[in-house]
């Protein structure tokens, strides 16, 4: 996927669309960005994108919100994060195994075959959206 740069919330989660009506079992998709960069507006696009009717929030809290649809997507956020001993209890290999996966915060991740995604806060409305490693297929 080429660098886009968005001026609307629908514009960013269009590129999220997209990104999930690609995503297979097994995907990985890693965001990065500052707060508010508009990570979760994205995903909220993927999880349009597998087909999914629920309701998208950020999992700050929660850590992993799981959406079904053609392939089931986690969301999961590692802002609070804190040590590898909290990220072993997330059960990633399982949730990978179950279908594909998007990380807030993917920076606190080491996956060699994530497509890993950057997301600029441009001002305003406006992103700049990179992929740095895109799906392998």
């Amino acid at each position: 996927m080429p660098d886009v740069t968005t001026n609307t919330p629908a514009e960013t989660e269009e590129i999220g669309r997209r990104l999930g009506e690609r995503l297979r079992p097994g995907d990985v998709v890693l965001l990065t960005g500052e707060l508010g960069a508009g990570k979760t507006t994205l995903v909220r696009g993927v999880a349009q994108g597998i087909g999914s009717k629920a309701p998208v929030a950020s999992p700050t809290f929660q850590l992993v919100r799981v959406y079904p649809g053609r392939v089931q997507l986690a969301h999961v956020d590692l802002y609070r994060i804190e040590n590898s001993a909290e990220l072993r209890d997330l059960g990633l290999e399982e949730l990978v195994q179950q279908g594909a996966v998007v990380v807030e915060w993917g920076e606190r991740l080491a996956v060699d075959s994530a497509a890993l995604i950057e997301i600029d806060h441009l001002g305003g409305d406006r992103r700049l959206i990179r992929t740095k490693r895109d799906l392998s297929h």
